[in-house]
């Protein structure tokens, strides 16, 4: 096989584009990948998941520094920020990251061709921007894996400076007075939270009528109430018109999304957080006939194929969750089928989190989604307030929800609200996954004292027998 003739050709670099390229590698396959960026990690780990959790981690630090220990016996007094020490904290958990990522490619034999590469052929990637511009590599098999970018809306130019998205959100140089998130959703919410636990006066402005829309209800009328209480404001049913940027900050109109009166809200930096969309701008999409959706989603058949037989897409850039996790398994799945293999990817068995403290996380349906399929279930809930663990670590608000058929106790899903709940969650996903019962839990021995005993408490409250309340 020559030089620029690969099994696999993967664009894309991030969670999707580097796990596929290493299964591909693994199973045997010549691979190369495409990345634009001056770094392996795609979004994630580079403005994105990575960046972000380190922020969300050590300003939950500052603010239980500042205001939580001393209910625990724990004296400070004079806490300081320092901001430039925090984003260094950061940036070298970033570095450290793509840097492993970049050892894996070494150690896997992946050729990373370094530019923007665009579809010449089914069989052919041409790269047209960066380092390697010109080069043309060829492929039996190409697997489109680009990611997704912030979504615009009209009336609010983006500069990265005092209008941001999450990539200008992750850099800024100090602590803004005033910020104003437009979404209430995952990424607003968590760096919203980063923010004013930094110091800032923040507002939420959300288009429905209430925060994390996708969630289950219960669990997202909670959370506004927490983060109520944390000292967020929220401007729901609301709809963001116009911003305009002077010296002295930013200048938002917003309406009440069912019409009204206008008004003026001032911030000093504005995040715009609306949702994303998949990135595939000048990939010769078009040229080559691969289907979209109005919103630019690639259209893939159950192998992950798209209508191009030799072109595959994954992750961000097609239907369902942009998780980076999805997007893995994704990759996995993809290489695994070419190599001919038979995976399998449960999509009620993927979970949602939400790295906020406290955190949200959910796997499988939600009440309401059980209600309009019209199926008979049972629910079980059990709070923290109620979990010596829980009381011991002064982190009580929240609780666990187990949701499970009525006539078979098949778990269909589960909500959690409350300390660790991207933790917790995983042991559900495993009983979704295996096809388990809200019994199998119940009947399953929890260590003590822990915050997993309100996941088996939950689980018992499913059948109304509960113990500890």
């Amino acid at each position: 096989m020559s030089e620029n003739q690969y099994d696999v050709v993967v664009v894309g670099g991030g969670p999707g584009g580097y796990v596929a390229a290493i299964r591909a590698a693994q199973l045997g396959l010549k691979t190369a990948c495409v990345e634009m960026r001056t770094t392996l990690g795609g979004t994630c780990l580079n403005v994105g998941c990575i960046p972000s959790k380190a922020l969300l981690h050590a300003s939950e630090r500052f603010e239980e520094a500042e205001h939580g220990l001393e209910a625990l016996g724990i004296k400070t007094g004079g806490v300081k920020l320092d901001l430039k020490g925090m984003m260094g904290h950061k940036d070298k958990v970033v570095g450290d990251n793509v840097k492993g990522i970049e050892f894996l490619f070494k150690k896997n034999k992946i050729d990373w061709i370094k530019g923007k590469g665009k579809l010449k052929s089914g069989t052919e990637v041409e790269i047209t921007e960066g380092p390697d511009k010109g080069k043309t590599v060829a492929a039996k098999n190409i697997i489109i894996a680009t990611g997704s970018e912030s979504t615009p809306i009209s009336g609010v130019d983006v500069d990265e400076k005092q209008i941001v998205t999450s990539t200008g959100a992750l850099e800024l140089g100090k602590v803004p007075k005033k910020m104003v998130v437009i979404g209430g959703g995952v990424i607003g919410l968590e760096l919203g939270s980063v923010w004013a636990r930094l110091g800032s006066e923040v507002t939420v402005v959300e288009f429905l009528d209430r925060i994390l829309p996708t969630n289950d209800g219960e669990i997202s009328k909670n959370f506004l109430r927490i983060l109520k209480k944390q000292g967020i404001s929220f401007k729901l049913s609301s709809k963001v018109t116009s911003a305009k940027t002077a010296k002295s900050g930013v200048t938002l109109t917003v309406e009440p999304a069912a019409g009204g009166d206008a008004e003026e809200i001032k911030a000093d930096i504005v995040l715009l957080s609306v949702g994303r969309r998949p990135y595939t701008e000048g990939l010769g999409l078009e040229d080559l006939g691969i289907e979209t959706d109005k919103r630019g989603v690639i259209q893939v058949d159950d192998h992950y194929r798209t209508n191009v037989q030799t072109v595959y897409a994954i992750g961000d850039c097609i239907p369902g969750a942009m998780l980076a996790h999805k997007a893995e398994d994704e990759g996995v799945a993809v290489a695994e089928m070419i190599a001919g293999q038979k995976p399998h990817i449960n999509y009620d068995a993927i979970p949602g989190i939400v790295y906020t403290w406290p955190e949200v996380a959910s796997v499988g349906k939600t009440e309401e989604e059980l209600k309009d399929a019209g199926i008979a279930y049972n629910s079980g809930k059990f709070p923290f307030t109620a979990n010596g663990r829980a009381r011991a670590m002064n982190a009580t608000d929240g609780f666990v929800k187990i949701l499970a058929d009525k006539t078979t106790d098949k778990v269909l899903g589960c909500h959690i609200i409350g300390p660790d709940a991207g933790g917790l969650i995983h042991e559900i996903v495993t009983i979704i996954e295996f096809g388990g019962s809200a019994e199998d839990v119940a009947r399953t021995c929890h260590g003590h004292p822990t915050l997993n005993e309100v996941v088996k408490e939950a689980a018992l409250a499913v059948d109304n027998r509960t113990i500890h309340i």
